[in-house]
C-alpha cells in the first residue's frame, strides 16, 4: 500500500537539479503528487527550498532516500510520512461557506490539501472531492471527526473514504 511522503531539500538555482531529486522518485516508483517551488525564497546557503510530495510503497521510499542522500547538488533535511484520505462531500458545501468549514478543519497537524468541487444548479446540493494530509493516523482520525461535526452542523453528508492512498 502506497504512503504520501513529503521531501523538503534545498537545490543549487541552477538547470537540472530539480530533475536529479525527480528521477530517484521516478525509478523507484514513486509517484509524484505536488511540487512547491519558491524559487524568490534563498536557505542560508543560498539554494532554492523545493517542497516535494510523492506516494510511494514505504520500502521504495527508503530507497528513495538513500539515493537523494548519495546526491551531492541535494540536502535533504526532512521528511514527513503523513496519512491522507480523500472524501466526498454532497449538499450546500458553497452556501454554507466553504472557507469556514476548510478554516476549521486545518490545524497544526492536518489540513485539507486538495479540494474539486462540482456546483449544479443554484440552490442545487453540490459535491466536493476532499483531500485531508494529517501527520500521523491518530491526527488524521481527529481531522475526520472534525469533518463529520461540522457538516454534521451545515447539513453535508459526508462518504468516506473515497480512495486511501
Amino acid at each position: 500500500m502506497s504512503e504520501l511522503f513529503t521531501l523538503v531539500v534545498e537545490l543549487e538555482d541552477k538547470p537540472g537539479q530539480l530533475l536529479k531529486v525527480l528521477e530517484p522518485i521516478a525509478r523507484n516508483g514513486g509517484n509524484i503528487v505536488g511540487i512547491v517551488h519558491q524559487r524568490g525564497k534563498k536557505t542560508p546557503l543560498s539554494r532554492v527550498p523545493v517542497e516535494i510530495s510523492f506516494t510511494a510503497d514505504p520500502k521504495k521510499a527508503e530507497r528513495i532516500f538513500e539515493e537523494l542522500q548519495k546526491e551531492v547538488v541535494v540536502r535533504a533535511f526532512g521528511k514527513i510520512r503523513t496519512a491522507t484520505v480523500s472524501l466526498l462531500l454532497i449538499g450546500h458545501i458553497i452556501h454554507t461557506d466553504l472557507s469556514d468549514t476548510i478554516r476549521r478543519i486545518d490545524s497544526s497537524e492536518a489540513e485539507c490539501v486538495e479540494l474539486n468541487a462540482t456546483m449544479p444548479e443554484i440552490n442545487q446540493p453540490s459535491t466536493a472531492m476532499m483531500t485531508i494530509s494529517a501527520k500521523s493516523d491518530e491526527a488524521l482520525e481527529r481531522a475526520l471527526e472534525r469533518v463529520r461535526e461540522i457538516c454534521k452542523e451545515k447539513g453535508i453528508m459526508v462518504i468516506e473514504p473515497v480512495n486511501e492512498i
